[in-house]
């Protein structure tokens, strides 16, 4: 059985979804893998302008597989790098919507916060339980999270480890939006197909400067975004855009 599922590309759009429901599409070796190997040929593949990542109906992900490293020592963990799993997520040069149904646990809540775009279920569930088996967070909620909802919310949810709503994240910042359980697919693929229909220049780069803007100083970052605006005007994108608003029609980013 295949641990991810891929729709047919269309519209420029792919849902990709966790298929591993004995585990609760929990994040062991061989998931992780199969969802870095899928960022990185999504990232080469032209066809491909926005993806919707998705889990079950009742999981989005239980997070880390706790069976195979719980009698790993420092060393072990260490040279396990199982960081290296995220970089193709992290490093996605394309618009990324997670669609949370269920829980998303640990490292689930992590893997969903790698998204551009968190559109949750309504009686999603979200955690970062680490603290409550002996550890912390692995995968970015100690640095994510504070950065998404602000230092005193994170430090709760991360020092009491305890569940909360999908309401409580919206509230807070960590997602999106809230639509009903039985529309969360669609509600991101109607998102995403919208994404992909603009300018692929100008959706590449607003990511590249929103998430490489979060580590500068507001005066570097208004440069970086001064300087991404003054190169999009030699895009075709840009004189599709400009021209079809002046002519009173819907712009063709088709090939742009």
């Amino acid at each position: 059985m295949s641990l991810l599922l891929t729709s047919a590309i269309e519209n420029g759009v792919q849902v990709v979804t966790l298929n591993s429901p004995e585990t609760k599409n929990a994040l062991g070796l061989e998931m992780r893998q199969a969802i870095s190997e899928y960022f990185l040929e999504a990232t080469l593949n032209d066809d491909i302008r926005c993806v919707v990542l998705s889990g079950g109906e009742h999981y989005f992900s239980a997070g880390a597989d706790v069976k195979s490293v719980v009698e790993y020592g420092p060393t072990e963990m260490a040279e396990a790098q199982f960081e290296q799993y995220w970089q193709a997520v992290k490093h996605f040069p394309k618009p990324l919507i997670a669609a949370v149904n269920g829980y998303a646990i640990g490292g689930g809540c992590e893997l969903a916060m790698h998204a551009d775009i968190i559109i949750a279920g309504e009686s999603a569930k979200f955690a970062q339980p680490e603290v409550a088996v002996g550890i912390i967070p692995g995968s970015g909620a100690t640095q994510r999270l504070p950065r998404a909802v602000g230092k005193y919310r994170a430090m709760r949810v991360l020092l009491t480890g305890q569940p909360f709503s999908a309401q409580e994240a919206l509230d807070m910042g960590l997602v999106s939006d809230i639509v009903a359980d039985a529309e969360v697919r669609a509600e991101a693929i109607t998102m995403a197909t919208l994404i992909a229909g603009y300018s692929r220049s100008a959706v590449r780069r607003l990511k590249e400067v929103v998430l490489a803007g979060a580590d500068l100083s507001l005066e570097s970052g208004l440069l970086l975004e001064r300087q991404a605006l003054h190169l999009l005007f030699d895009t075709p994108g840009q004189k599709e855009g400009m021209r079809a608003l002046l002519e009173r029609r819907k712009p063709d980013f088709s090939g742009s």
